[in-house]
């Protein structure tokens, strides 16, 4: 590895340090000075490749991609909060598998034209992310680019225990989430309609997906998980397909909470409908029998261990939501589709 140039200074006469100033590989000494490493990383960053402790002898791997002006803007973001978004969707994947993320690996391309300072808070929102799964970021590379892309891809840890993969779940499972919905979907439209701060535009920056809940579900028996990246319905219709199976979801236990409520009246969105289609929050979303399911939940089904029943499994095929409002639809995001190809569910009283 060589040596680092040091901290990145601005200075009155030059004015802020560029991308293109310190050159590829001066971006990426000073990039990776921020980053510590783990005890399980027992080759980091500076080789041809990382090196990491696999004690289970299978890794779980995933990867996404952000590209400037499609999944962010510099100008309602910062890099700090792209970079922690950034990783909570990949972090999201490895907990929705039922397993520990152990490591991440980046590659971003941006102009040159831009300040170097930008790239190390990106960095830095990275890091910070994967520190509260207790990962690390072992490497990556640096290109140049047009706008900026950032992709990253996570790994994990199962723990001994068996993916929780979407094709799992069976008639008579319990329909159980953890974590937030629709507020992403509300704070984006807030920043559309020119808001620039609140709990909702936060919400939307950087996301909180409940990364232990992952493996909890997993030890606790969940059949099918994934996370709400694209939307409940958009997602749960992917994990009806994968099982062969009816997921019924019944709105009236949705939580519709106050701050939601009140955007949607000041924007005519009903918030439900955010709820039920808004993506990137990243919660997750299982389905498990009730036996197993009730030390997570109690005898009400309510919230315990962060985990409630929205629903329940059936024979048959597609998503069925109750009480939802009339003509709904996924809404779930596809690239390079004209609209959303999940089918539409059938809402019912």
């Amino acid at each position: 590895m060589s040596t680092s140039p040091g901290p990145v200074e601005a200075t009155p006469s030059s004015g802020p340090v560029l991308v293109r100033d310190l050159g590829e590989f001066g971006l990426i000494d000073q990039v990776v000075a921020g980053l510590p490493q783990d005890d399980r990383v027992l080759l980091g960053p500076g080789d041809d490749a990382a090196v990491l402790a696999a004690p289970d002898r299978r890794v779980v791997v995933t990867t996404d991609m952000l590209v400037e002006d499609q999944h962010f803007r510099r100008d309602w973001s910062t890099a700090y909060q792209i970079g922690r978004k950034a990783a909570a969707a990949n972090l999201a994947d490895v907990a929705a598998m039922g397993a520990v993320p152990t490591a991440l690996v980046v590659a971003v391309g941006v102009p040159g034209e831009l300040p170097a300072a930008w790239v190390l808070d990106l960095s830095a929102g990275l890091r910070d992310e994967a520190a509260i799964v207790g990962a690390s970021v072992v490497g990556g590379d640096t290109v140049a680019a047009e706008r900026v892309v950032v992709s990253v891809t996570a790994l994990g840890d199962l723990q001994g225990r068996p993916p929780i993969t979407r094709s799992g779940a069976r008639p008579g499972d319990l329909l159980v989430l953890a974590g937030s919905l629709g507020r992403s979907a509300a704070g984006l439209d807030l920043l559309r309609a020119g808001e620039r701060s609140g709990a909702l535009v936060d919400s939307h920056r950087v996301p909180t997906p409940p990364y232990a809940t992952g493996p909890a579900l997993a030890r606790a028996g969940a059949r099918a998980m994934c996370d709400v990246s694209d939307g409940l319905l958009a997602d749960l219709g992917h994990l009806a397909q994968a099982s062969g199976v009816c997921i019924e979801v019944d709105a009236s236990l949705l939580v519709v909470d106050p701050e939601l409520a009140t955007a949607g009246d000041r924007l005519g969105i009903p918030a439900l409908t955010w709820v039920l289609t808004g993506g990137e929050d990243h919660a997750l979303v299982a389905a498990i029998d009730p036996v197993s399911a009730l030390p997570l939940v109690g005898p009400t089904g309510g919230l315990r261990a962060g985990v409630r029943v929205i629903g329940a499994v059936h024979e048959g095929n597609g998503v069925v939501v109750r009480g939802g409002p009339a003509g709904l639809r996924t809404a779930g995001f596809e690239h390079f589709a004209a609209r959303p190809s999940a089918a539409d569910p059938r809402v019912e009283p």
